[in-house]
Order: structure tokens, then sequence, then C-alpha cells
């Protein structure tokens, strides 16, 4: 059977949330994959479309209880952190191939996973079999993986916005400064999310650091050398989307030409980072507003005069690229499907 004719069974576990709806969107157009079923425990027997509004007249399908769920091809594990970990045994048995958005799996140290989730890790034997589902850091053994860990939104944008300085031996220290939008804390309702306290906000929330830093710590420290890093993290009115300017301290000085062979030689092959460093116009570096529901990567530069300041900004939709656009673009890689299938999307403008 060709690539183009093959199909797989795609079961999503934990559909009802924002992440879910997004894997379910995407698998719904995507040329290879039939969803066979959607589960939650909070919505069984509701319509996916009275939780996901945007899918009205898609599907027919409704919710099932997790307890129903059959055998497939692939689960998407769509739970709240903690609770993919404490079901793998069992999920594995149900799909020869897993991805799941979670952070259960994202750190292959349990000591590691101790430190930033204050927790000893429920599955530890499971954390060295998975594989960190960025596309552009683990593209080639995510294609042979049986689990594929889900990536933190923020980690994204900070990992590519670095990725072609941290591959170089260029950093020596890093503030980076995260500005993200609303939907990153969830669907579930807080006092801090009620529209009187949460429109309008810009809200330091992790001033000093973030788990997600932990991410940075292990896929660009472990394999190119360590720096010292810092993060914060600020809420703002917006809906989707991160944005991160990093302001880079180079171990030696450096000029916009070097940078641009840098940045290009990283990402000039790859189907979903896009190089933006214009001289003239409104969008001469990355903004997250026009990426809403795409999986592309915006990522810029831009260097001090005296070239012993680097700002490496990236921007992305927190739902799409640091999430379910990245799960789907990992299944495609684990299935042999066009890497791009289902993910090309490019967004609206205006919006």
């Amino acid at each position: 059977m060709s690539e183009a004719t093959q199909r797989i069974r795609a079961s999503i576990v934990g559909g009802s949330g924002y992440g879910g709806g997004e894997v379910l969107r995407l698998l719904l157009d995507h040329p290879n994959v039939e969803v066979a079923q959607v589960t939650s425990r909070s919505q069984p027997g509701v319509f996916v479309h009275s939780v996901h509004p945007n899918l009205r007249g898609r599907t027919k399908l409704a919710f099932v209880r997790p307890e129903e769920l059959e055998a497939c091809d692939v689960l998407f594990l769509c739970l709240p952190h903690g609770e993919a970990s404490k079901q793998i045994d069992r999920l594995s048995t149900l799909a020869p191939r897993i991805v799941d958005l979670s952070a259960d799996f994202r750190l292959r140290d349990k000591a590691s996973y101790r430190t930033w989730y204050e927790e000893d890790h429920p599955a530890p034997a499971w954390l060295d079999r998975a594989v960190y589902g960025l596309p552009e850091l683990r593209r080639e053994t995510i294609r042979t993986a049986r689990l594929v860990s889900g990536v933190g939104c923020n980690a994204t944008a900070m990992n590519l916005a670095l990725l072609p300085l941290a591959r170089h031996g260029l950093i020596k220290s890093v503030v980076c400064d995260v500005k993200v939008g609303s939907s990153e804390a969830g669907n579930a309702v807080s006092p801090g999310s009620h529209h009187p306290e949460r429109a309008g906000a810009v809200r330091s929330y992790a001033p000093t650091t973030h788990r997600h830093a932990a991410e940075v710590e292990q896929e660009l420290m472990e394999p190119f050398g360590r720096f010292d890093l810092h993060v914060s993290v600020t809420a703002i009115e917006m809906v989707r989307g991160v944005l991160c300017t990093a302001h880079v301290f180079p171990t030696r000085k450096v000029e916009e030409k070097e940078l641009w062979r840098l940045f290009r030689e990283a990402y000039s092959n790859e189907p979903f980072v896009r190089l933006v460093k214009d001289r003239v116009g409104h969008f001469r570096f990355p903004e997250p507003k026009i990426l809403a529901g795409t999986n592309y990567a915006d990522v810029g530069f831009e260097v001090s005069p005296d070239g012993s300041r680097i700002v490496a900004i990236s921007a992305i939709d927190n739902l799409m690229k640091g999430a379910a656009g990245s799960a789907v673009q990992a299944m495609n890689l684990m299935h042999g499907f066009a890497e791009n299938a289902g993910l090309t999307f490019s967004g609206l403008h205006p919006i």
C-alpha cells in the first residue's frame, strides 16, 4: 500500500480539553487517518462538536468512556499531568505507537523529574523508552519510537530560538522572556481565569524560573554544553501563542552575517520553521498572532552593534507547534507519512 493510500486508525484519550480538540481537528483532515474513538471521563455520550463547536458538521463522533477504549494503530494521550504515566502499562497494550501530549515522559532522568515536578515518577521504567517529541531535534529517533513524549510549549519556543546558537557553543548566558496566552492554562476554570481578572492582564506568574526550563537543559545543554539559563514567564491578553525573546550573552562577539549562516544552517530544510527577519514592515520579527492554528514556528534574531548581545526571537501557537501540531508531525514520522500531512494550514491574516 502506498503512502498516499495507507490509512491508520487513531484514538484520542482525553479529548475534551483544548489539546485533545486540536488533535481531533487535525486528524479529521488528515489524508491517512481515520479517527476511531475519543474518550472523555466528564463528557461520555456527548457529541464532540458540543465541546469543540468548530468541529460541527465535520464529525458525528461522540465521546466514549475511557473504559470503552479499543485497540487501534496509534493513541494520542491528552490527559492531565500525571495521568498518562499511571495508565501507560494498560494503554500500551491497545496500540503499538503512542504520542503523549503531557509532561509525563518529557524528562529522561527520574531525578530531574523529581526536582522539577516535586514528586516521584509513577512509571520510571518508561522514561528512557520515550523519545522527546520535537522533530527539529529528534526527527530520526522519532521515526522508530513506540512512545513519543509531548513538548512543553514554552520549551519549544525557547529551544527553537536557541538551537542555532547552542549547537555552536555560542551561549554563555541567556535570559528568556516568555510571553504566553491564556489557553496555556487549559480549559479548567480558576480564579485567575475569571474574565474580570484575566482580561487586560499583563501578569508575571513565573518570574525567575519555569519547569519547561528542564527541557532546554535536557535537549540543548546535554548534547551541546551547559550555559546559564534564566527564564521569566508573563501572561498577557492573548488566547493562543507564545513569544520568546531570548537575550543571549555570547561566549564571543558575533556579527550579523555569521548569525544568518547559523540560523539558515539550522532551519533552511525544516518544513515548519520560518526565518523572519526583515528590514521593513510590521512583521519584521516573529509574532504569534498570525500563527494561530498553524504548526509553524517563526524564528528571528537581532544583534547589538558591538556584537556583545544577541536577541533570538521565536513565536508559536502553544496549542499547535507547542502541543497538537508537533504531536501529529511526530505521528507522521512514526508511520512514514509526509511530514506535513494534515498540517498545511497557513493561518489567517488579518485576525
